[in-house]
This record gives structure tokens, C-alpha cells and sequence, in this order.
């Protein structure tokens, strides 16, 4: 029941506040300037004059704001250009971490599109229509003033005009009176002759009649007056203050219409800027850790195994020349490591019989090798694999060119008028030449990676494959290329030159090749250079083999200086790994000679000579 009462006072207070609202807006109506402020038309000059000049303070806000606008745009554009991905990382465009942010950069690239609307809408809508009607009213207000400064003067004229026939009439009554008094003072003294009497009574009548004139007039000026009062505050001043409130709601509605426009240009790209701020946070729900990670994985995988744990070197079992081949090997290591990280560093290997002079697999131009075998397996294959993509995108692409260009002869074969069937005929040779050539080079990448594919991936990296010795022998090399025989009680020792990578072929020379030079000792690397490179002394005498070795995976040699093997296939090893992942060894042929050079160190197990 209070519920129903408090409700019920409610709509009535409610109604009672809309019926309050219609009286004034009806006596606003009924109520105008010409009546109500008929004597404040200098105040109401000062008001209009005002209102418009607050009507050009919003044009120019809106200006400033225009301004503001579209410096925003402007440094939001450049913004996106500057953080724009570079080409060289483009490789990383396939983390969804720099995918979200590529696609935040088109949002805010969007956004400056819309700040740009913005600014030219408020430029074109609302400022040019604020201008113009300032202009208007400015013109409108100085006619109405003109107007009312006419009327007033008017006014003032017969007001003035009113003002001398009073003053006339006035010393004209006095006048008459004056000589009323003197003809009566005449007429009584009997001294005065009677032609004198009689001038003082004509002079009297004279100004009798001049007073009643002036008082005619008087009259006739104040009936005009009055008349033209009355029509100047009743009709003409009126009509003139009721222009000026016109004028003045003129500008305040027009105020209220650019106010609310400019609202609605700021509403009409809302939308599209809401979806802009949905368009980032799904780029920041795209980001994916998991995947990101796997795809670091795919990326950055060889395919290799850790190296197993290095073992334990006696030194009482070991003569002082193991020792310093330890040093040898450790400082050796040091070198592959460092060659490994920094392979745009590696110079030139000079080898033995300057066999290594030349390199037939040309390079690409981030410096890598043509079909890629200086990389790991896994990534080899994922290597060549986009490579095969690319060939068949342009493939596709230079196809529908070359449809294009014989639909084209075919059309100018029927009808010359159209064009040269010859025209054509030389950019469709050349699109045949380019689509053989791609093709070539399609069936060339698809054989490398067959051959990749055929190669599984090692059981371990270079370091750990030098480590696994089938006897646990440990080879000390001379400077004379002799080796002296350890035995650890079995306990398998590593050979601390091991490679950490395969990726360097025998050209490139990490390693200075000390164990294979008789009588080269441990000199200098500074020693026998010939400019930046390093030159190392032709070898005639057959050197002695170091142990044995035993091919895991089949080689193609791709290189020059390099010799192919087949899995399982049994060689010596007359020089071990110097670091650049290469080791040298050597087979009979079946012309009673050796087969020597350089095959990867990942690819073989070896068992060097106790």
C-alpha cells in the first residue's frame, strides 16, 4: 500500500514538473524582447554582440581542436611506419608474439585514419558552418542596430522638434501676456494720448495672435510626437528588438545544432574505432607461448644430442706429451666454439696441394650455401622446404602470366585491329624462359631435399660423436704427425677438438691444421701468412694414419676437397677435426692409390690408434 502511495505522488510530482515546464515554455513564447526590454536596447546590443562573438570562440576551439586532431593522426602514421618490421626481420613474422603486434600496428593505423575523418569532418561540417553563421548574424545584428539608431534619431528629431515649438509657445505667452499688461496700463492712464492707446492695443492683439499661433503649433508638435512615440515604442522599436531575438536564437539553436553535430561526427567513426580496440585485443589473444615456443624449437633444432660427460684423465697413466696434447685439444675446442658463433668471421682455409682453391656450391645471399648442407638436418630440410614453396608460388605466378599473355595473341590473332600478335611474342619467350628456369630450379631444390630426407637426423652433435670411441683409445698427435698410444684402462677419453658444428665446410680454415704439417711444431699462427690468410706449406710425404673410421650416414661431396663415403663404409683418419667440423681421411682405390680428403665429423664414428 506505500508502495502504491509513494509511486502514486511520485507520477503526480512528475506530472506536476511537465505541466511547470509547458506553462514557461508558453510563456516564453508569449513573452518578447519589443515588449518586455522595449528601454534596454543598448543592453541587448551588448548581449548579441556577445553571443556571437562566444559563437566565433567555439569555431575556434573547433579549429585548435582540428588541429590537435590531425598532428594526432599525423604522429600516430608515423609511429606505425617507424615501428613497421624491417625486412631482415621478416624471418620472425612467424611468432604470433610479432604477428599480434603487426596486426596492433594496422589498428593503429586504422585509428589515425578515423582521427583523420574526424578532423576533416569537424573541418568541413561544423567550422565552415560556424563561420558562415557568424558571418551572417554579424551582418544581421549591424542591420537591426542600423535600424534601431534610425528610429531613435527619429524619435529624438520630433522630440526636439516638440522641445522648440513648447519654448516658442512659452515666450510667446509671455510676450502676450507682457502686452496685455501694457495696454491695460495704457488705457488706464490718462496722460497717454489716444493713438498711443491704440498702438498698445496693437500690439497686444499682434502678440495674442503670436501666442495662440505657437500654441497651435505647440499642440500640432506634441500630437506628432505622441504619435510617433507611440509607434516607435509600440510598433517599430518592438519589431526591431523582436529581429534581434530572433537573431540571438538564431545563434543559440545554431550553437546547439554544431555542438550536437560535432558529437555525431565523433559518433560516426566510434564504431569503427570500437572495432579497431577489438581488432587489438584479439591480436593479444592470438599470442600463443606455447606455440611461439614450439616454432623457436622448429627454427633453432639440429637434430643433434648433448655430448656425453667428459671422463676422467689420469695423469699418472699419461706421459707429459698426453698433457700438452690436452692443452692442444682444449685450446682447440675454444677455437670451434668461438668459429661455431661467429661464422661470418671464419676466413679461408688454405689446403694441403691447394685443393681447397675453389668452392662449387655457390653461396645464397644471407651467405649460406646453396642447398643449405651447411646446416644442421632439421634445419636443412625445413630450409629447402621453403624454398620449394617459393619456386612453386612464382611458378603459379609466372603461369597465369603466361596464360594471360597467349589468351592476349590469341585475341590480337583474331582481330588485328586490336593489336600486334608480335608484340606479345617476345614477353611470352621470355615468360617460357623464366618458367623453365624455375622449374629447373624446383626439380634441383626438391633433389636436395630427397637427399636430405635420406640422411637421418645424427645420434649426436660433432663433440659428442668424437667422444663416443668404440675402444676408449686417446690419441696424442706430434708436430711430425706420429702418434704416441695411450690406454685408460678402458675409460673412454674425449678428443677436446671436437666440433660443435658441421656448418663449416674444409674451406673455410677454423682450424690451422698444426697435426697434419711435419715439422710445422706449435708455431704461430702469424707464421708463413701470405696477407689476412693463412698458408700452410705443401705436404709430399704421405701422412700416417691417425686411428680408423666408420661412416653413420651416406656423403654426397659438394664441395671440393671433399671425398663421398657410404654408411658403414671403413676409412682412416690421417687429420682430426681442427674445429671447423671437417676430418681428414683416406681409402684405397682400385688403382692401387689412396682417395684422400675432408668429410663432416658428425657424420662418422672414429677409433683412433691406441
Amino acid at each position: 500500500m506505500l508502495a502504491l502511495l509513494a509511486s502514486g505522488s511520485s507520477r503526480s510530482s512528475s506530472n506536476n514538473k511537465l505541466a511547470e515546464s509547458e506553462n514557461a515554455a508558453q510563456n516564453s513564447n508569449n513573452m518578447s524582447w519589443g515588449t518586455e526590454l522595449w528601454d534596454q536596447s543598448e543592453y541587448l546590443a551588448i548581449h548579441t554582440n556577445r553571443g556571437i562573438d562566444a559563437l566565433d570562440k567555439y569555431a575556434n576551439f573547433l579549429r585548435d581542436r582540428v588541429a590537435i586532431e590531425t598532428e594526432y593522426a599525423g604522429k600516430l602514421r608515423r609511429l606505425v611506419k617507424n615501428y613497421q618490421p624491417k625486412k631482415k626481420e621478416e624471418e620472425d613474422n612467424e611468432f604470433t608474439s610479432v604477428q599480434a603486434f603487426r596486426n596492433l600496428l594496422k589498428e593503429v593505423g586504422d585509428l589515425a585514419g578515423q582521427r583523420e575523418v574526424v578532423s576533416e569532418s569537424l573541418q568541413v561540417a561544423v567550422i565552415a558552418g560556424v563561420t558562415l553563421l557568424s558571418k551572417t548574424l554579424r551582418e544581421e545584428r549591424k542591420k537591426c542596430l542600423s535600424d534601431g539608431a534610425n528610429l531613435q534619431q527619429n524619435l529624438t528629431s520630433q522630440l526636439s522638434s516638440l522641445d522648440r515649438a513648447k519654448r516658442n509657445y512659452e515666450k510667446a505667452y509671455r510676450d502676450s501676456e507682457k502686452a496685455v499688461d501694457s495696454y491695460k496700463r495704457a488705457d488706464m492712464d490718462l496722460n497717454l494720448s489716444r493713438a498711443e492707446v491704440e498702438r498698445y492695443k496693437n500690439v497686444m492683439t499682434s502678440k495674442i495672435q503670436q501666442s495662440d499661433d505657437a500654441k497651435n503649433e505647440y499642440a500640432n508638435q506634441l500630437q506628432k510626437t505622441n504619435n510617433l512615440q507611440q509607434q516607435h515604442f509600440n510598433m517599430l522599436l518592438p519589431a526591431v528588438l523582436n529581429r534581434l531575438q530572433e537573431l540571438d536564437e538564431k545563434r543559440t539553436r545554431g550553437f546547439r545544432e554544431f555542438i550536437v553535430g560535432a558529437a555525431d561526427v565523433e559518433s560516426s567513426v566510434a564504431p569503427i574505432i570500437a572495432r579497431c580496440m577489438e581488432g587489438i585485443v584479439k591480436a593479444g589473444e592470438s599470442i600463443n607461448e606455447k606455440e611461439d615456443t614450439f616454432k623457436v624449437i622448429e627454427r633453432y633444432q639440429s637434430g643433434f644430442t648433448p655430448p656425453r660427460d667428459i671422463p676422467f684423465e689420469d695423469l699418472s697413466k699419461c706421459d707429459p706429451d698426453s698433457v700438452q696434447d690436452s692443452h692442444y685439444s682444449s685450446s682447440t675446442n675454444h677455437l670451434t666454439i668461438k668459429g661455431t658463433m661467429s661464422a661470418n668471421k671464419l676466413r679461408k682455409r688454405v689446403g694441403i696441394f691447394n685443393i681447397f682453391g675453389s668452392n662449387k656450391n655457390s653461396l645464397t645471399a644471407d651467405g649460406q650455401k646453396e642447398d643449405f648442407s651447411d646446416l644442421p638436418p632439421n634445419q636443412r630440410r625445413k630450409k629447402l622446404q621453403g624454398k620449394i614453396a617459393e619456386l612453386s608460388q612464382n611458378i603459379a605466378q609466372e603461369t597465369k602470366a603466361r596464360d594471360g599473355l597467349m589468351k592476349m595473341k590469341i585475341v590480337y590473332e583474331a582481330n588485328s585491329s586490336l593489336g600486334n600478335p608480335m608484340t606479345v611474342e617476345g614477353q611470352l619467350n621470355e615468360s617460357e624462359h623464366k618458367l623453365e628456369k624455375l622449374k629447373v630450379d624446383l626439380k634441383k631444390y626438391q633433389d636436395y631435399l630427397e637427399k636430405a630426407s635420406q640422411v637421418p637426423v645424427a645420434a649426436s652433435s660433432p663433440q659428442a660423436s668424437r667422444n663416443q670411441l668404440q675402444n676408449g683409445h686417446r690419441t696424442s698427435r706430434h708436430s711430425n704427425g706420429s702418434a704416441d698410444d695411450h690406454h685408460d684402462d678402458g675409460d673412454d677419453q674425449p678428443d677436446d677438438a671436437g666440433s660443435l658444428s658441421s656448418s663449416a665446410s674444409p674451406e673455410s680454415g677454423l682450424g690451422t691444421s698444426h697435426t697434419s704439417l711435419p715439422g710445422s711444431g706449435q708455431g704461430s699462427a702469424n707464421e708463413n701468412a701470405i696477407g689476412d690468410e693463412t698458408y700452410y706449406e705443401t705436404e709430399v710425404e704421405t701422412l700416417n694414419p691417425l686411428g680408423t673410421c666408420r661412416a653413420l650416414y651416406p656423403f654426397e661431396a659438394s664441395s671440393e676437397g671433399s671425398i663421398p663415403m657410404s654408411e658403414g663404409e671403413e676409412l682412416q683418419v690421417i687429420e682430426i677435426d681442427q674445429g671447423d667440423g671437417w676430418t681428414r681421411v683416406r681409402r684405397a682405390n682400385n688403382s692401387n692409390g689412396w682417395d684422400e680428403g675432408f668429410v663432416p665429423t658428425s657424420y662418422i664414428e672414429c677409433t683412433l690408434y691406441a
